[in-house]
């Protein structure tokens, strides 16, 4: 059985827009927008998934999808760095964030190490594969850099080497164990 699936990206906040680590900030009134006017270029799915975070429930919503809320598809929990920039922690915690950046399992805020995210993420990938027709999920960046990860059997520090634009589509085709991956195709461009 082929599955497939479509990882949306959010839209802007500002969060994103400060680079700050998620502090539930809801999407900014130009990201908003933004999701509204791309809600056309979506194909159709059978299964309509979302993150619990306000930002993809927000984008979901906006994007016109009735989406239900998977706990498995949260972004990367930052501990007690919620809600800082990384400027604010690189100048109260410059040796834990260069840890944070070259060691997958590093943990120095106490939430999730950015190898965790990817064992979770290959969970949900693999348990997805075994779904009947498309899923869609509107998921958080690093959730995203954690599927490729995954699907393309990179190293760890590879996450950190993924960008991934707001309001993106990243799909994927296959099934568990061989994916064929298309990355950031931005929502509203011509789907082919």
């Amino acid at each position: 059985m082929t599955s497939r699936i479509t990882l949306i990206s959010p839209a802007m906040n500002r969060s994103l827009r400060e680079t700050r680590f998620d502090d539930g900030s809801p999407l900014d009134p130009s990201g908003a927008a933004r999701a509204e006017s791309a809600a056309r270029s979506l194909r159709s799915a059978d299964r309509v998934l979302v993150s619990p975070t306000v930002r993809c429930r927000e984008t979901a919503s906006a994007l016109g999808l009735p989406a239900v809320a998977e706990r498995e598809l949260a972004g990367l929990d930052m501990g007690r760095w919620r809600g800082l920039t990384l400027d604010e922690v690189m100048a109260r915690e410059p040796d834990a964030v260069m840890g944070w950046l070259t060691d997958p399992d590093a943990v120095p805020h106490g939430g999730e190490s950015v190898r965790g995210l990817c064992e979770r993420a290959a969970r949900w990938l693999e348990a997805a594969a075994g779904v009947e027709g498309g899923t869609l999920a509107v998921v958080e960046q690093e959730f995203v850099r954690a599927v490729a990860v995954t699907v393309l059997d990179a190293p760890g520090p590879a996450f950190w080497r993924l960008d991934v634009p707001p309001l993106t589509a990243t799909e994927l085709s296959g099934r568990a164990g061989r994916w064929n991956l298309r990355l950031g195709r931005e929502l509203g461009a011509d789907v082919r």
